[in-house]
Order: C-alpha cells, then sequence, then structure tokens
C-alpha cells in the first residue's frame, strides 16, 4: 500500500503543479483520474471492497469533472455523491452519540448557509448541487461522530477536510464571479484537500477503522 500510496501522490503533485488550473485536455485526465485509481487499488489490495468501492467512485468522479459539460458534471456529482455515501457506512461502526456536538452545530450552520447561497446561485443544476451538499454534510456528521482513537481522528479530519474542499469548488463554480482575481487560487487549494482527504481516508480506515 505505501507505494501505491506514493504513486498517487506524485500523480497528485504532477495534476497540482501542471494540471488543474486548465479546463479540459486527455492528459489532464488521465492524471487527475489516476491519482485517486492507484489508492483505490490499494484498499482492494488490503481486501476492503467497500473502502476500494469508495475511492473507485471518486477516481469516476475525477474523471467526469475533468471533462467539459453539463452531463459530465452531473455524473461526477453522483459519483462522488455514492463514495460520500459508502463512506458513511464505513464510518457507521464507529460512530456513537452525541460526538463532538459543538462542531457538528458548527457544520450544520455552515451546511445552511451554503444551502442558502447555492439555492440562488447554482442555476440549473439546482436540485442535485443540494443533494450533493445534503449528502457530503452527513458524512462530516457521522465523522463527527467517532471516537478518539488516533486513526479515527484522521478519518474525522479527512472527512471534514473533503467538506472544505467541496466548499472550495462549490465557490468556484457557482459563487465567485467569473473574473474575480480569487478563481486564480482556488483550484490551488481545491486539489491538495481534496487529495489529501481521499488519502486519509484510506489510511484511516484502514489502519484503524475497520480492522
Amino acid at each position: 500500500m505505501p507505494l501505491l500510496t506514493l504513486i498517487g501522490a506524485g500523480l497528485a503533485l504532477v495534476f497540482w503543479m501542471a494540471f488543474c488550473w486548465r479546463r479540459s485536455g486527455w492528459t489532464r485526465s488521465v492524471v487527475k483520474t489516476g491519482s485517486v485509481a492507484v489508492l483505490a487499488l490499494a484498499a482492494a489490495g488490503q481486501g476492503l471492497p467497500v473502502l476500494a468501492a469508495a475511492l473507485a467512485l471518486g477516481a469516476l468522479g475525477d474523471f467526469c469533472l475533468s471533462r467539459v459539460g453539463a452531463r459530465w458534471f452531473l455524473a461526477g456529482m453522483a459519483a462522488f455523491g455514492a463514495a460520500h455515501l459508502a463512506y458513511t457506512v464505513l464510518m457507521l461502526d464507529g460512530a456513537a452519540l452525541p460526538g463532538r456536538w459543538p462542531a457538528m452545530i458548527a457544520l450544520g450552520l455552515f451546511g445552511a448557509f451554503m444551502v442558502g447561497l447555492l439555492w440562488r446561485r447554482s442555476g440549473a443544476p439546482r436540485g442535485p448541487v443540494l443533494a450533493y451538499v445534503a449528502v457530503i454534510l452527513a458524512m462530516g456528521m457521522v465523522a463527527l461522530a467517532l471516537g478518539d482513537a488516533p486513526w479515527w481522528r484522521l478519518v474525522t479530519l479527512s472527512a471534514l477536510l473533503f467538506v472544505v474542499s467541496d466548499s472550495l469548488l462549490a465557490a468556484e463554480l457557482f459563487l465567485v464571479p467569473r473574473r474575480h482575481p480569487a478563481r486564480r487560487v482556488l483550484p490551488f487549494l481545491v486539489w491538495p484537500t481534496y487529495w489529501l482527504a481521499q488519502a486519509g481516508l484510506l489510511w484511516g480506515l484502514t489502519h484503524g477503522a475497520i480492522n
């Protein structure tokens, strides 16, 4: 598993340095998809089919979002939504109420704030976008109910990092004006937070949560 993770990290670094701000291209799609696909192979090699499926769905979502067009965007959201559901299922064994309730309240308020913004500004895909927000917030809530063992803490941190990454992506896609200077910076923030979230979920769930 360490070798495959290193390969994924190398591909992720190449994508971050050379491709993350570009709109499309087959090389871009291959590098982006491969950086998470190898993590799925690592999970499969550990005999963890649900985790491997979650990461494979993430890789599929990466491929779809690397292409241009509304259908690709919707397909990518569907793939990531299914991945979040798989992660949530894996986390349920370690969840216990009341959990970190102040952080849960904060996450709920943040989610309501994002829903309000996206309701007004997400346009035609409003329904799927808001459904996706609900799914990733549910994953975040379950992650905040996990225990304090070291590997569970990594899972919690990684799930919340996923929420951060997707929030930045939502800002890039729907909230920040097209010519605003922030649009030049956001891709460089979205990608590392996303990939580190995937890698953290792989390591946390493999080493501590489901073994």
